[in-house]
């Protein structure tokens, strides 16, 4: 079996723009209200979230109240200078999110159109962009959508031929060869967006290869409906869905190999879902195999398998501190770990759910089981931390406590703060540390060990890995943290960044690891933990969501760097020990 997901698909640079625009605008302009000139994109799923953070769509400047309060953004379509003009006069304050290539359009036809030219433009009438660049004719502006259209051109001296950014680069082409035959003298313009021309391209390859397609994207969405229409001529059986719920009226079982491509308007986290379900419902051709892994995806799914990574780093915490293995303490961090996180995920809040997660579905059909589940593990965390030492009580108590208040308000009213998880970048950090005290404080306290060299290294192993597992996550979520508000380490400073400082900070992990031996700090074991630090900096690939793999497996293999503590602790034990 195989999934492939087109390089191509998603937000091109003229969507990702404008969506950008719009949100430093609303973080900017906190009294006034934020309007976009008609929907900003071709996905009613992205309108909705914006609509919900107060982003609001009009047709009109007679939709707006008060418009010496308001900021209006023209969308990446563009709009005519007259309607520019008329905005103007309103009094409504203007940001242009105008697609650049779309401008690039817009000034051949200004130009030409002013020299005398007549304007041809290919593509579609009710399309928004077209609307905008007649505007730009004055009047001498014409629409061909067929090759009918284009035959029926009267005989003009001096003609202009553009096309729409997002128009179909074969369509254009037969188009051009059309007028070119009727009007020898017309000057004609590639315009065609080069990102349309590569995701054209890529469709007509993958439905030649795969045995079926799913093209994601709004109904609504002309260049999506173009990607459709594509591979369907190719003779591939094509599905246009909008959501991963449409997933389920398709008949996956005789088809091997599926490829995914997205229109230019579909957000990351849409396509994610499209991929974890098809994933998820789609037969294995190794049955065995396919048993295998949907219990591997189950278990990363539950949050069990960040549990079994936080007892393998418990274990690997106990050994680093040279204190003897016990199962209370590994056991207190398998709890703990699983109880947070799934009381995290339940009270994460309806805006936090309105781009769900992989685990979203399992969360929301089986919530109770969840909230049992979390409520008695940390239960059993609590007695044993109480069994073993009573500072270690204390310590898991109040822990347990800022856990459960992360996500609820501590501070009364309008407050930008009211919440810890309102802090930048506190999500990163609190995790972190969490799962550093109960890996290696934790487990010194309930070992009858003492604070020490070895603990410090311990914490530090085991904050840098999961600070940056986390913030690896943050990266590939950086579209729909933006769209919810979410200012996380990625949101503020960059993916480039942000792979910087992590990069920085497993480097100096490595160090200390291979320095702590030698230095009498700790055990040998810090050599083979060191595998840890060299899996996840492999997995900074991961970070490209262009790996096509669904999320579901993406968060799986960055938490089986803590599963390889638990292998380099077994590999300690036979080969140092014996």
């Amino acid at each position: 079996m195989e999934i492939k997901l087109a390089k191509t698909a998603g937000f091109c640079m003229g969507v990702r723009r404008a969506v950008d625009t719009v949100l430093e605008v609303a973080q900017r302009e906190k009294g006034r209200r934020i309007y976009t000139y008609g929907p900003l994109i071709h996905n009613p799923q992205t309108i909705e979230v914006l609509t919900r953070r107060g982003i609001t769509a009009v047709g009109s400047i007679d939709e707006i109240p008060d418009r010496r309060q308001a900021v209006l953004i023209i969308r990446a379509h563009g709009i005519a200078p007259a309607e520019r003009k008329k905005i103007k006069e309103s009094g409504v304050k203007i940001i242009d999110a105008t697609c650049p290539k779309v401008g690039y359009v817009q000034a051949i036809i200004k130009k030409h159109s002013a020299l005398g030219y007549t304007v041809v433009i290919a593509g579609d009438r009710e399309h928004p962009e077209v609307d905008g660049l007649l505007g730009y004719a004055g009047g001498c502006g014409t629409v061909v959508a067929t090759i009918e259209d284009a035959e029926k051109l009267p005989a003009l001296e001096k003609v202009c031929l553009v096309a729409q950014t997002t128009q179909d680069t074969e369509h254009y082409r037969r188009i051009i060869e059309k007028i070119r035959k009727k009007i020898p003298q017309a000057v004609v313009f590639e315009t065609i967006c080069s990102s349309t021309e590569k995701r054209q391209e890529e469709i007509i390859s993958l439905a030649r290869d795969m045995d079926a397609i799913f093209v994601v994207g709004g109904k609504n969405s002309a260049n999506t409906c173009r990607l459709a229409d594509l591979s369907r001529k190719q003779d591939a059986p094509t599905y246009h869905i909008e959501t991963a719920d449409e997933i389920r009226d398709a008949d996956l079982m005789t088809f091997r190999n599926i490829g995914v491509s997205a229109g230019a308007s579909t957000p990351n986290w849409i396509i994610d879902q499209v991929m974890d379900r098809i994933a998820e419902v789609h037969p294995s051709p190794f049955p065995r195999l396919g048993l295998l892994l949907k219990a591997w995806l189950w278990a990363v799914r539950t949050d069990v398998y960040s549990a079994a990574g936080a007892a393998c780093l418990a274990l690997a915490g106990l050994f680093l501190q040279e204190i003897p293995a016990s199962a209370p303490p590994v056991a207190t961090a398998a709890f703990f770990v699983f109880a947070m996180h799934v009381l995290n995920r339940l009270t994460a809040g309806k805006q936090s759910r309105m781009i769900g997660s992989f685990r979203e579905q399992s969360y929301l059909r089986h919530e109770k089981i969840y909230a049992v589940a979390a409520v008695v593990s940390l239960c059993i965390a609590l007695v044993l931390s109480l069994a073993s030492h009573w500072l270690s009580f204390v310590v898991l108590f109040f822990m347990s406590l800022a856990g459960g208040l992360y996500n609820m308000k501590i501070m009364p009213g309008n407050r930008r703060f009211q919440r810890l998880r309102d802090i930048p970048g506190s999500k990163n950090f609190f995790t972190a540390a969490a799962w550093g005290i109960v890996t290696a404080v934790l487990p010194a306290l309930q070992g009858g060990g003492s604070l020490s060299p070895g603990m410090a290294v311990a914490f530090l192993f085991t904050f840098a890995l999961v600070f940056t597992r986390s913030a690896m996550s943050d990266i590939l979520d950086i579209q729909s943290d933006k769209l919810l508000g979410r200012e996380t380490i990625p949101v503020m400073i960059g993916k480039e960044k942000t792979q910087g400082v992590l990069k920085a900070i497993l480097l100096i992990s490595l160090i200390i690891l291979l320095a702590a031996h030698p230095a009498g700090w700790s055990s040998a074991l810090g050599y083979f933990l060191a595998s840890c630090i060299l899996y996840i900096w492999i997995c900074f690939r991961l970070c490209d969501r262009r790996a096509g793999l669904s999320g579901a497996v993406v968060e799986g293999l960055l938490e089986t760097s803590y599963i390889i503590a638990g292998f380099a602790v077994l590999g300690w034990l036979v080969v140092w020990r014996v």
